[in-house]
């Protein structure tokens, strides 16, 4: 299991938005740095930290987010019963872990080599290109507490 805790810095996210066809805006900016920030943060989240900087509504967050996914900058995830949640981690096939208690959310690699998350059983003809496994149970201040 990992967890990026390595911010880019502005010059790094400006970049990494110049390689889209989305021009590079402050709000952009700030947005895209707080999903680097916060791994699977929802939208609230993701507003309060932006606020803090750049005067945003919240449906100008929720388009900020949209493009940013859409341009496959930031990867959108919903774990049942959650809201959706925003990553930075794009592009590797990774999976989740999930706290049924307090609704933590670590990152899982997929397994290395060959990928066995890809191999369907029975894939109806489809082209594989990507799997969403999420594990469930309780992170390990939840077992402990219990």
């Amino acid at each position: 299991m990992r967890d990026t805790d390595d911010v880019p810095d502005l010059q790094e996210l400006e970049s990494l938005l110049r390689t889209t066809p989305l021009r590079v805006t402050k709000p952009r900016l700030a947005v895209l740095a707080a999903v680097h920030a916060r791994p699977h943060a929802d939208t609230g989240s993701i507003l309060a930290a932006v606020r803090s900087d750049v005067p945003i509504s919240h449906q100008a967050v929720y388009d900020v987010l949209d493009a940013l996914t859409d341009a496959g900058l930031v990867r959108r995830i919903q774990p049942a019963g959650s809201v959706a949640r925003y990553e930075a981690r794009v592009g590797d096939n990774h999976h989740h872990v999930v706290c049924r208690s307090c609704g933590a959310i670590r990152d899982v690699d997929c397994a290395t080599g060959e990928t066995p998350c890809l191999t369907a059983s029975d894939d109806s003809g489809y082209a594989i290109d990507e799997a969403e496994v999420v594990y469930w149970g309780r992170c390990p201040a939840c077992t402990s507490a219990a």
